[in-house]
C-alpha cells in the first residue's frame, strides 16, 4: 500500500564505508581509465606525425610548427614559435597535473606510508638508475653524453593500455604499482629537468618566481579555494620561470604544490548534510515523481547538497578532474603530432648504429626493467617491502619491460637535451623504436603469466 502524503519521511541511510573507499580509489581508477583511452589518441598522432613528416608535404611539417606566435602585453609582449608555445606553454599544463598527481598520492594515495611506497619507489629509482648508466655506457664522453636523462621516464598513457588490453594477466594491483611507479618516475623527471637542462640562470626573474610561488603557498595557508587567484598567479609564475633559464613547465609543478588538498568538512559531516538536505527535498515531494517542478523548499535542498559536494571535494581534485581530460585529449596528442615527425629516409635502423641510439634502445628495453626488478627484489629480500598480493614476478618482470615505453618524456627530455638536429632526429627515432620493442616484449612476458582470478585481485 502507498504511502499517504501526511505519513512521514522514510529515514535514509547511508553506508560510510562504500563511501570512504570510492573517495579513495575514484581519483586512481579515473586517473587509469583516462590514461588507456588517451592512450589510443597518443597513438594515433605519433602515426600522423610520422606519415606527415615522410610524405610529400614534410616542408610544411616543419615550417608550420616553426610559425611564430605573439602575445602582446601593453608595451611588451612574448614571441615564440609554435613548437616552443607548445613544448613551453601546454606542457606546463601537463606538468600541472602531473604536481597534482604526486602531491595526491604522496599525502592521500598509494605514496602515503612508507611501507606503501617502499616497492614503487624503488622500482622508479631502479628504472632511472640504471637506463642512465646503460647510455652513459655508449655514451661517455662523446657528443651525445647530456642525454642520459632520455631513457629514464615512462610513459604511462602507452604503457596501461597495453596492460588492460591483457586483462587478467596485468590485474589491477600491478597496474596501481606502475602507476605509482609512473608518478615516482615524473618526480625524478621534474628533478632532473630543473638541475640539469636548465639555461643561464637570471636571478631577478628566479627571485620574481620565488615571491610568485610564496604568494601562492600564502593562498592555501589563508584558506583561499576560488581557483582563479591560483591561476593567475600560476600564469605570473610560468612567465617568471620561463624568463628565469629554467624550463617554463616547471612552473606548472611549483603552482601544483600550492593547491589546497585538504577538504572543507570530512565524509561524516558531508553525509550528515547530504542527509538533512534530501530529508527536506523528501518531505516537500508532490505527485508522481517526474511529473511536477521543485518546490522552493526543494530548490533551496538542492543548492545546500550543491554546497556540501563542493565542500567535501578539494580544489585539488576538482582541478585534476577538469585539466587531466584537457591533458590527455588534447595537450599529449598535439605535442606527440608536434615532437613524433622525423623523417625516417635510408635505413631506419642505422640511427640504432649511434651511440645515442644504441644508449637510448639499451637504456629503455634492457636497463629499464633490470632497474626495476633488480630494486623490487632488493627491497622485497631486505623485508621494506612485498609484492602485492595475487602479483607474481613474472608479472612484475612483464609490467617492467612495458615500463621501457618511454615516448612523451623521453622526446621532451630530448628536446631539452641535444642541439644538433641530427641528434635530436637520431634520438627520436631511437625512443620510437625501442618503446615499441619494450611494449611487444613486456606483452609478451604478461601474456605467458598466468591470469590473476578476480577474488584474488579485489580493491582491498
Amino acid at each position: 500500500m502507498s504511502q499517504s502524503p501526511a505519513s512521514p519521511p522514510e529515514p535514509l541511510q547511508f553506508d560510510d564505508e562504500p563511501v570512504a573507499v570510492t573517495r579513495l580509489t575514484r581519483p586512481l581508477q579515473r586517473f587509469i581509465d583516462l590514461e588507456v583511452s588517451g592512450g589510443l589518441l597518443l597513438a594515433l598522432a605519433t602515426v600522423a606525425a610520422l606519415v606527415w613528416a615522410n610524405s610529400p608535404w614534410r616542408e610544411a611539417y616543419d615550417q608550420v610548427w616553426h610559425l611564430t606566435g605573439r602575445v602582446s602585453l601593453g608595451d611588451g609582449g612574448l614571441a615564440l614559435s609554435l613548437l616552443h608555445w607548445i613544448d613551453d606553454g601546454l606542457m606546463a599544463l601537463f606538468f600541472f597535473v602531473v604536481g597534482l598527481e604526486i602531491k595526491r598520492e604522496l599525502l592521500v594515495g598509494e605514496l602515503a606510508t612508507l611501507r606503501q611506497a617502499a616497492l614503487p619507489v624503488a622500482a622508479a629509482i631502479g628504472g632511472m638508475v640504471v637506463p642512465a648508466a646503460l647510455y652513459m655506457a655508449f655514451n661517455a664522453g662523446g657528443a651525445g653524453g647530456r642525454g642520459w636523462a632520455v631513457p629514464m621516464a615512462t610513459d604511462i598513457a602507452f604503457t596501461l593500455g597495453v596492460m588492460v588490453l591483457l586483462g587478467r594477466r596485468a590485474p589491477r594491483r600491478l597496474r596501481v604499482f606502475v602507476t605509482a611507479l609512473a608518478i615516482v618516475d615524473d618526480l625524478g623527471a621534474v628533478l632532473i629537468i630543473a638541475l640539469f637542462y636548465a639555461g643561464d640562470i637570471l636571478p631577478s626573474y628566479l627571485l620574481a618566481a620565488a615571491l610568485i610561488l610564496a604568494l601562492l603557498l600564502l593562498l592555501n595557508a589563508a584558506g583561499m579555494r576560488h581557483p582563479l587567484p591560483y591561476a593567475l598567479l600560476g600564469l605570473a609564475l610560468w612567465l617568471a620561470v620561463l624568463q628565469s633559464g629554467l624550463h617554463a613547465t616547471i612552473a606548472g609543478v611549483l603552482a601544483a604544490l600550492a593547491i589546497p588538498v585538504r577538504a572543507r568538512i570530512d565524509g561524516r559531516e558531508f553525509l550528515r548534510r547530504a542527509q538533512a538536505s534530501l530529508q527536506v527535498f523528501r518531505a516537500d515531494l508532490r505527485g508522481e515523481a517526474g511529473h511536477s517542478l521543485p518546490t522552493a523548499d526543494q530548490r533551496v535542498a538542492i543548492a545546500a547538497l550543491e554546497a556540501s559536494c563542493e565542500q567535501a571535494e578539494s580544489p585539488l581534485h576538482r582541478l585534476e578532474d577538469a585539466l587531466h581530460p584537457w591533458v590527455t585529449f588534447l595537450v599529449l596528442p598535439v605535442f606527440a603530432l608536434a615532437n613524433a615527425g622525423v623523417a625516417v629516409g635510408g635505413d631506419p635502423g642505422m640511427a640504432l648504429g649511434e651511440p645515442i641510439g644504441r644508449g637510448i634502445l639499451f637504456g629503455l628495453v634492457l636497463g629499464k626493467p633490470l632497474g626495476i626488478v633488480v630494486a623490487c627484489a632488493l627491497v622485497v629480500r631486505l623485508g621494506l617491502a612485498e609484492l602485492p598480493r595475487g602479483i607474481s614476478w613474472r608479472h612484475l618482470t612483464g609490467a617492467a619491460c612495458l615500463c621501457g615505453i618511454g615516448f612523451t618524456m623521453a622526446l621532451f627530455i630530448a628536446n631539452l637535451a641535444y642541439s644538433r638536429p641530427e641528434q635530436i632526429a637520431t634520438a627520436k627515432l631511437a625512443i620510437l623504436g625501442a618503446s615499441l620493442m619494450a611494449g611487444i616484449l613486456g606483452a609478451l612476458v604478461l601474456a605467458w603469466s598466468p591470469p590473476v582470478p578476480m577474488e584474488d585481485d579485489d580493491a582491498d
